[in-house]
């Protein structure tokens, strides 16, 4: 097994990240931490009434609707991590409920080949956490997100909507509307 070299690496943990070369390093040789939300509404019985989607640039490209998604800095909780990735794609006001010991409701494991999981990601090895997640406030698409649309459980899995998805979260999505009891 060979080692990494850390050399010029800032392993300061508290706001380093790391370059644009050195990612791409690590992400030749090691499996990067991910999480993944998939943000609803909910009404006053719990009960999933919408599924937000954003529309931005995925891995591979495209132009997609994908959920929230984003890594796990070193030294960070999950739940920080959870609230980070949801405000960064949702907007500061959009009032993400996430509880103060997440777990998720499902692991998926992208790979750069398309066949090996049917989670891909061509940048990549990735382990993603996924979580469903509640929002109450007004969310509004910021970063790289060029839209966010609501979607009842039904429109959400139509053709037309699964066919705008790509990377294997078409999958996902359908694993957490059966998740919350909600897949049409």
């Amino acid at each position: 097994m060979s080692e990494i070299d850390l050399t010029g690496f800032d392993t300061a943990t508290s706001t380093a990240w790391m370059s644009s070369d050195q990612l791409e390093l690590v992400r030749a040789q090691v499996p990067i931490v991910y999480v993944e939300a998939v943000p609803v509404r909910v009404d006053a019985l719990g009960n999933v009434t919408r599924i937000g989607l954003l529309l931005r640039m995925a891995a591979d490209g495209s132009i997609s609707r994908l959920i929230v998604s984003g890594r796990v800095k070193f030294g960070e909780r999950i739940r920080d991590a959870l609230m980070r990735h949801c405000e960064k794609d949702l907007g500061s006001m959009a009032l993400p409920r996430i509880p103060a010991n997440p777990a998720p409701f499902t692991v998926a494991e992208y790979f750069p080949h398309p066949d090996i999981s049917g989670y891909h990601d061509p940048r990549q090895h990735a382990v993603s956490l996924v979580y469903v997640v509640p929002v109450d406030g007004e969310c509004q698409p910021t970063q790289e997100a060029l839209d966010l649309g609501w979607y009842t459980p039904a429109e959400v899995v139509s053709p037309a909507v699964i066919g705008q998805m790509t990377g294997g979260q078409d999958r996902l999505l359908r694993l957490a509307l059966a998740h919350v009891g909600q897949l049409p």
